[in-house]
């Protein structure tokens, strides 16, 4: 069974998770993500793209939370984004002062990630993180491509 599924058990389904070391960013904290297109760079610009992106999931799934080795945090959860099922494993490195220095974010399937990727350029389309996403119109056409060409 593909582990982007989830258990289905709607008990499980977190609507609540907010990650303490989103709060506790390095200034010059670092992000780099499947959906991006890019490296994020700055507490700010990384805690703008994920606020907008933790709205898209329907609930949190976690398989694990917790520490990784001495500087590092991991989260791996399922969740859904509009009814597709998606995975997530998010890798955060701690500096040496205890501060969320980078975030590094995979998910999965491929479908998911392209629809992520077309709902996140929609979003901040015309915005300073425009650059990190396709044009809303490309991401679309690699979701669904046209074939009567």
């Amino acid at each position: 069974m593909s582990t982007y599924l989830g258990s289905g058990n709607a008990d499980l389904h977190r609507r609540d998770y907010r990650p303490a070391w989103l709060d506790n960013l390095a200034e010059d904290a670092t992000m780099e993500a499947s959906v991006l297109n890019g490296i994020v760079e700055g507490a700010h610009a990384v805690r703008e793209i994920l606020a907008y992106a933790r709205t898209l999931y329907d609930y949190q799934e976690f398989n694990y939370v917790g520490t990784y080795g001495e500087h590092s945090f991991v989260e791996d959860y399922t969740s859904r984004v509009h009814g597709e099922p998606i995975g997530s494993v998010v890798m955060v490195r701690y500096n040496d002062a205890g501060q969320a220095q980078h975030v590094i974010i995979n998910h999965r399937p491929l479908r998911s990630v392209l629809l992520w990727f077309r709902l996140m350029a929609e979003h901040f389309a015309n915005t300073p993180y425009a650059e990190y996403f396709l044009s809303p119109e490309l991401a679309q056409e690699v979701l669904e491509p046209d074939t009567t060409s």
